[in-house]
């Protein structure tokens, strides 16, 4: 029997601002769009952080039961500078900018997007469609919303009509905005301006002379609006109506709002049951920018070659930085806070392998595993509530410690009931990673450090007590802290 039978899962919906209880579409079987990365440049971190929470919450359902179809999509064209009406594609400007084709931009960025999720360990969605492999679908639902008067023709390009929408439908439920207060607080249109009204969006854009990428239309060579790709390639795999719909809380307006627009003028129907987004990532207490340096790249945090950060944190560290705080709340990064991270994610790996290791003793146990199995679970069915399924996780850390020690007990039961929850949680669901850097490196590492315990134990059977001390100490404020004991002494890394 699949888990989900026995779980009651909530989920924040950003379309009614509450937390209801998800029911499927399809019974066991969940349909999931997440807006992936426009591939113009290297992925941005808080781009990242998005995508981590929403492949957390595909491994979630998975671990489940459910038969999940996760769609994330890459956009390779249509995305203008600035979200603007006008103006230059960014990827083409891109390619202008570096004298290349579109598509080596598109090939190279679309690459780097994928080398940085397997680093974070993340798991590849069940189709990850592209918007120039969909311009024909594109072009359909264009001329199907122009039959049904919700769009109209200006020189070559389309417009979404947001007010003959908005006479039979509500434009703006999802991010909570009317459109008499947007129209009040828009300055009114140029002379030259093609659109009726400044709320109309493109659906197809006219490609100017020197307008790189292009296609041919029933209205001319241009290219689609951003805004239409998510609508075609997400009900083209998921249906007219799925489940989950997720992205940042940066599209929630205008892309979310715009792509509900299209797919009721097109569909007459809702598209999404369950909208989710989640929150930014700051840096140091600001916004992160290129524009003003308070910005860093994935691989840059990898490598410790920043001027940011006091050392190099693995992906795994940075991914149980991230998954400690719930996925709608901001979440702050500093070196602090990552150095925080990763004492803790050494802890909690040194406390799984310790677990193995145990030996049962007796037949009862003076931790309730069961009880606590069910508060991990109650945790991740509120709302995918992560920070909290830590908090427990750290739970079983102290008692697996306490055993360890010799100052409670736990039956062999219980000892594999905990080993195989806890390896769901932190490896499964959390995706971490136990070997986080190079295998080679650690390797070396060991030997070093062996080495220097050999050295120590030489040093106090001659009583040299000084060296011996300066060993401990020293390794101690590398991070590396030494533990004598009956069987000799074991090192960890904090």
């Amino acid at each position: 029997m699949p888990l989900y039978e026995n779980q009651e899962l909530k989920i924040y919906n950003s379309l009614t601002g509450t937390k209801e209880i998800f029911k499927p579409i399809n019974e066991g079987h969940i349909g999931m769009y997440v807006c992936g990365p426009t591939v113009y440049s290297n992925v941005h971190l808080g781009n990242c952080r998005t995508f981590m929470s929403f492949d957390m919450i595909f491994r979630y359902l998975k671990h489940l039961g459910y038969k999940v179809r996760y769609v994330r999509n890459i956009t390779d064209a249509g995305h203008l500078v600035d979200d603007a009406e006008d103006g230059e594609d960014k990827i083409a400007k891109k390619a202008r900018l570096e004298k290349l084709e579109p598509m080596e931009v598109v090939q190279r960025y679309t690459l780097d997007f994928h080398n940085i999720l397997e680093k974070f360990n993340f798991l590849p969605p069940s189709i990850e469609p592209t918007a120039t492999g969909h311009i024909i679908e594109q072009i359909e639902i264009i001329k199907d919303i122009l039959s049904k008067g919700y769009a109209y023709e200006a020189n070559g390009s389309v417009y979404f009509d947001v007010a003959a929408f908005n006479e039979t439908n509500d434009y703006g439920k999802l991010s909570g905005r009317k459109l008499e207060d947007m129209i009040a607080n828009t300055r009114e249109l140029t002379a030259q301006d093609e659109k009726k009204n400044p709320q109309d969006f493109a659906l197809w854009k006219k490609a100017e002379p020197q307008h790189i990428m292009r296609w041919p239309s029933p209205w001319g060579d241009g290219f689609p609006g951003w805004h239409l790709e998510c609508t075609a390639m997400s009900t083209k795999y998921l249906g007219e109506t799925f489940d989950i719909h997720g992205g940042g809380m940066d599209l929630k307006f205008p892309h979310h709002e715009c792509e509900i627009a299209q797919a009721e003028a097109s569909y007459g129907q809702s598209p999404v049951n369950y909208w989710m987004h989640a929150n930014m990532l700051t840096m140091n207490g600001k916004k992160m920018a290129k524009s003003t340096g308070n910005n860093i790249l994935p691989g840059e945090i990898f490598t410790g070659e920043n001027k940011i950060l006091s050392k190099a944190f693995a992906p795994s560290v940075v991914r149980f930085f991230m998954m400690q705080a719930h996925y709608t709340s901001i979440l702050d990064l500093s070196d602090d806070a990552l150095l925080a991270s990763e004492k803790g994610f050494n802890r909690l790996m040194e406390a799984f392998a310790t677990l193995q290791s145990l030996t049962p003793a007796g037949s009862n146990s003076d931790f309730d595993v069961t009880n606590w199995k069910a508060s991990c679970y109650e945790a991740m069915n509120d709302d995918f509530n992560t920070p909290i399924l830590i908090a427990h996780i750290f739970e079983a850390v102290k008692h697996i410690n306490l055993i360890k020690e010799g100052k409670e007990q736990i039956s062999e039961v219980d000892k594999t009931q905990l080993e195989e929850t806890l390896h769901a949680f932190i490896f499964d669901i959390l995706g971490l990673q136990q070997n986080t850097g190079n295998s080679k490196d650690t390797e070396k590492l060991s030997g070093v450090v062996e080495l220097l315990i050999e050295l120590r134990k030489d040093a106090r059977v001659n009583k040299d007590f000084a060296t011996s001390d300066r060993i401990r100490d020293q390794l101690a404020e590398l991070g590396i802290q030494l533990k004598d004991g009956k069987e000799g002494t074991t090192f960890s890394i904090q």
